[in-house]
């Protein structure tokens, strides 16, 4: 695998602007669900993870936090085939709870869909969705976004928490794929499409 260098085109999202916007989500957050009962945030691993814990460390009131891991990725893994699997489940009981589901990306809308539909059946006392970016051109299906970082253009992304080929996460920053550098490498990222 090449260094990181050889396959942005771009910076999208500076680390600066990631850890500003999420501040203010963090104090929305807060605002918002101060007094109304028990919150939990739900990260839709592996993507989210980064997100989470910038996230939660901006939430002043007290909440919970679990994981889920959901796939739906068809072959070669860039775009989600709208078929959703849960791989990893919730342990805690979500009952009568504030869900605050923390998601990396999302553009068609039919993983983060079927995940509420999935959640609602365990009697939440609301669902909601925070994501960090929001492709809205290429949605399929309508998804109650409450809290939205940032809305992109329908480009392939990787860093902070978006891989590309399994790699590069640990980025800071929000980077552009050069396509023309990526054409021909191995297939498949959790980063392009969720």
């Amino acid at each position: 695998m090449q260094d990181y260098h050889y396959y942005l085109s771009e910076v999208l999202i500076t680390e600066d602007a990631l850890q500003r916007r999420i501040a203010e989500l963090g104090e929305q957050i807060s605002r918002d669900y101060a007094g109304k009962g028990e919150l939990v945030l739900v990260c839709i691993l592996r993507g989210g993870v980064l997100f989470l814990t910038d996230l939660m460390r901006k939430v002043t009131i007290p909440h919970a936090i679990e994981f889920m891991a959901v796939s739906s990725y068809g072959v070669g893994g860039r775009e989600s085939n709208g078929q959703v699997r849960i791989t990893l489940d919730l342990n805690l009981d979500i009952f009568n709870k504030h869900v605050l589901l923390v998601e990396d990306i999302i553009d068609s809308g039919h993983t983060i869909s079927a995940v509420i539909d999935f959640l609602a059946t365990r009697r939440p006392a609301s669902i909601s969705v925070c994501v960090l970016l929001d492709k809205e051109e290429r949605r399929e299906v309508e998804v109650p976004i409450r809290y939205r970082g940032f809305t992109i253009p329908n480009k392939f992304v990787f860093g902070y928490g978006l891989d590309l080929d399994d790699y590069y996460r640990n980025l800071p920053f929000i980077g552009v794929v050069d396509l023309q550098k990526y054409q021909g490498s191995e297939q498949g990222s959790e980063g392009a499409i969720s």
